[in-house]
């Protein structure tokens, strides 16, 4: 019979790699099954105590976003004003990301307010976190934008 010959694609698998779904702050695990290299497969992980063992439509067809050609896997950038995307260097998005939060930062910079209260604080800056984003993330999203006195940081990791 032909289905005798078949072989499933886990079994041809290198190597097995557990992980976390991205797609909401649930959490469930994910057992990735790797060849060459190249993720082959992704399935639940029946050792996790928050999934044991499942996942959601989103969660079991992420094999194919990591696989998908079309996935986007440089920086686009598109200027003000501008209609066209280009690509850069991710070392440059970054400085100018890390150029642009000093820059608002250091103009909308609050020290105190007319009474004289301290607030040491910025009302230019706000962090809006999706779901994809776990609760360690997400702390340390939180620690990150306190330090640096941006006050209006919410997540959807409760979701």
């Amino acid at each position: 019979m032909r289905t005798e010959a078949l072989t499933p694609r886990t079994r041809t698998a290198d190597r097995v790699v557990k992980s976390i779904c991205p797609y909401c702050a649930v959490g469930c695990g994910q057992r990735v099954y790797v060849k060459g290299e190249r993720v082959i497969q992704i399935e639940g992980d029946p050792d996790s105590p928050i999934s044991r063992g499942r996942l959601c439509p989103k969660g079991s067809a992420s094999e194919q976003l990591v696989n998908n050609p079309g996935r986007v896997t440089t920086v686009k950038y598109r200027r003000p004003f501008g209609t066209d995307w280009e690509e850069l260097p991710l070392d440059r998005a970054m400085e100018m990301i890390a150029d642009r939060v000093l820059d608002t930062r250091e103009r909308t910079w609050e020290d105190a307010d007319g009474q004289g209260n301290a607030l040491h604080r910025t009302l230019g800056i706000a962090s809006l976190g999706g779901a994809t984003l776990d609760n360690e993330e997400n702390y340390l999203i939180k620690k990150l934008f306190s330090a640096i006195g941006v006050v209006q940081v919410e997540n959807q990791a409760r979701i």
